[in-house]
């Protein structure tokens, strides 16, 4: 992954954040994936007052690759909260690892830092996930 396209990752997450719906927690969320053909697929969080109900942006940005026919995810970023990043929710973790080898790079920052990005691997934010051995020996490719 070259450092423009982490950029361009990084700055769809911080703009999706912008179109965040979350009158319950002021908490705006972003998220945006970048599938096997290179195409960024974003997401937002969407808040419901029935709190179970509420979308994360990072299932939100899956569930718009999924449905643009993307099912093999290279690399995302997540951009949150102000002045350091906030990590994916465990139910986001275990929903990216279905289209993500462990080694697949997840870039985190802070809404108002998108300079300032720290990296992780899915494989590091759910190391145990069900379903990540499948990942290992090839996964699902792009229809």
């Amino acid at each position: 992954m070259t450092d423009t396209q982490k950029k361009r990752l990084v700055a769809a997450a911080v703009k999706a954040a912008g179109s965040a719906y979350c009158p319950y927690s002021g908490f705006r969320v972003g998220a945006a994936i970048l599938d096997a053909n290179n195409v960024i697929h974003s997401g937002c969080n969407v808040e419901n007052a029935s709190f179970g109900l509420t979308i994360c942006a990072e299932r939100a940005a899956a569930a718009a690759a999924v449905a643009a026919g993307a099912v093999r995810f290279k690399a995302l970023a997540v951009a949150a909260g102000r002045g350091s990043a906030a990590y994916p929710c465990g139910a986001c973790r275990q929903v990216l690892a279905e289209f993500c080898g462990p080694d697949t790079p997840v870039y985190l920052a802070a809404v108002d830092r998108p300079d300032t990005v720290e990296t992780a691997t899915i494989g590091e934010l759910l190391p145990h996930s069900f379903g990540l051995r499948r990942r290992q020996r090839g996964g699902p490719k792009n229809r």
